[in-house]
């Protein structure tokens, strides 16, 4: 029981830093995506439980068992059965355990009630600028006088258009959800290249991507700076790009997505929403170009996620469940 806390705890530590800085430095994610973001939810997942797993353990330290295996909680019979530098060095640790799991809770619902307000505030704004009236009259210009077989010229109830002449696209995620296009973005691409980009962000409101930001952003903001790393924030921004890059291009093929990214390349978007565009339009059009899928680096990223979970479990939490069984037994 004794080397419980520290295994948790250096999982923990692993999980939190080092392992996200590499899992980042790779290039096999682009081409598998969606197993490459099931790795990296197993990571943030084991990071947690290993953070509270080695907690809990140092929690059943400082009970100090006695022979009958019940709990003494006297500080004085603790610090002469641990050792004042030992049991220092555990209240430090059992107090950090304690901050990322208050902050997790905090941050889970902080991100959650901002980021949704943001996005009813600024839903409200689009519906009131939205530019419906004058959609028809665009569409029918742009498809030369003829109504577009996605039906462009009677647009679909989520769509909303700002009057803008650059090419923008995002968008907004809920109940009430939204993709926001931009005037310019029915001048500037072409029909397929319109379905492309409208594909993408309907990708992101299906899967509910903006979910999986939610979880990550609150993980992120729970550990100490000294112990997070922001690649792993920064990686599953990209994943869930190239998902929904991947839907696209099941839609229309990859030519209309690159040349719709090209575009909407500087598209920007309010915080809380998705846009199209941003700084890793680049390695996403590279990406359109090369080879998609690997079977064989997609199976093992599975197996890793798998173990990741279940082997640590195994290793560690199975034996301190026994040594809690008998703590407390009456």
């Amino acid at each position: 029981m004794n080397a419980t806390a520290p295994v948790f705890a250096g999982l923990a530590l692993l999980l939190a830093g080092p392992v996200p800085a590499l899992l980042s430095a790779g290039s096999w994610p682009y081409r598998t995506p969606r197993a490459a973001l099931v790795l990296w939810q197993a990571v943030a997942l084991a990071a947690v439980l290993s953070a509270f797993g080695s907690g809990l353990a140092i929690a059943s330290l400082l009970l100090v068992p006695g022979p009958n295996g019940r709990p003494t909680t006297s500080p004085t019979r603790e610090i002469r059965a641990l050792g004042l530098p030992l049991w220092l060095a555990y209240v430090i640790v059992f107090a950090l355990t304690l901050m990322v799991g208050g902050r997790l809770i905090y941050m889970v619902i902080r991100v959650g009630i901002h980021t949704r307000r943001r996005r009813t505030r600024h839903r409200i704004l689009v519906d009131l600028l939205d530019q419906g009236g004058e959609l028809t009259s665009t569409a029918h210009r742009f498809n030369g006088g003829r109504q577009s077989g996605d039906g462009w010229a009677h647009r679909a109830a989520d769509i909303r258009v700002l009057a803008a002449a650059e090419p923008i696209a995002y968008c907004l995620p809920g109940l009430r959800r939204r993709v926001v296009l931009s005037q310019g973005t029915f001048t500037n691409l072409s029909e397929s290249e319109l379905t492309a980009i409208v594909s993408h962000e309907r990708s992101h409101l299906r899967a509910r991507h903006d979910l999986v930001l939610e979880a990550f952003t609150a993980a992120h903001e729970a550990f100490p700076r000294f112990v997070r790393s922001k690649s792993a924030l920064d990686s599953v921004k990209l994943l869930i790009e190239l998902l929904a890059d991947d839907s696209a291009i099941k839609v229309t093929g990859p030519t209309p997505l690159a040349r719709a990214l090209v575009a909407c390349s500087n598209s920007t978007a309010p915080q809380g929403a998705m846009a199209v565009g941003g700084p890793t339009t680049l390695i996403r059009i590279q990406r359109l170009s090369g080879p998609l899928g690997d079977l064989r680096i997609a199976s093992a990223a599975y197996l890793v996620a798998a173990a990741i979970l279940v082997v640590p479990t195994l290793a560690v939490a199975i034996p301190w469940l026994v040594e809690l069984k008998r703590l407390f037994r009456v």
